[in-house]
């Protein structure tokens, strides 16, 4: 019988082999790609077409001290506004997890930036469950064989009923004296 830490250690590798793929799956978004965080630039355009999904995480790369990515509702995303019970990210490297599903809005609180442009709105799913585990087995069973004497086009014709035919044997060859 095994042991309770047994049984601990094979759940723990267990659990973990399940959030390997998941884990494994997870996507960090750069946004704006090599433009990065800034105004004048349709940041939700650049979302568009992509899938964010819950366990991914977005970058958001600018010059500290000149922007700022704030997370907002979707009134303040509209009307630009926000207030201070928001969150102010500023590190010029921020990353945000998604750790939800649902739309989530970004804008930036300095200056005039979030109407130049410099905001961001996308749809986070959740993942998809992982594809079903393979087996080695065939899931359907081959078709029988057909009726004796039967075959179908392009399969070799079945063996005859009482053994295989037997090849015919070269003939011997012609006879010959030795000089003796």
């Amino acid at each position: 019988m095994a042991s309770s830490k047994q049984v601990l250690l094979l759940a723990a590798v267990v659990a973990v082999a399940c959030l390997l793929p998941s884990l494994a799956s997870a996507r960090q978004w750069v946004v704006g790609d090599e433009c990065g965080w800034k105004a004048r630039f349709n940041h939700t355009h650049w979302a568009n077409g992509k899938t964010f999904v819950v366990g991914d995480t977005l970058l958001f790369k600018y010059r500290k001290g000149k922007h700022n990515v704030v997370q907002v509702g979707e009134e303040d995303f509209a009307t630009c506004g926000h207030d201070e019970n928001h969150r102010t990210r500023c590190s010029g490297h921020d990353v945000v997890q998604l750790d939800r599903p649902g739309r989530m809005f970004f804008i930036c609180t300095k200056h005039n930036h979030c109407r130049k442009g410099m905001k961001l709105a996308i749809d986070v799913v959740v993942a998809p469950p992982p594809p079903p585990l393979s087996y080695p087995f065939p899931t359907t069973s081959p078709p029988p064989p057909p009726p004796f004497g039967w075959t179908f086009p392009g399969t070799p014709p079945p063996p005859p009923r009482y053994g295989w035919p037997s090849t015919p044997a070269p003939p011997p060859p012609p006879f010959r004296r030795w000089p003796w």
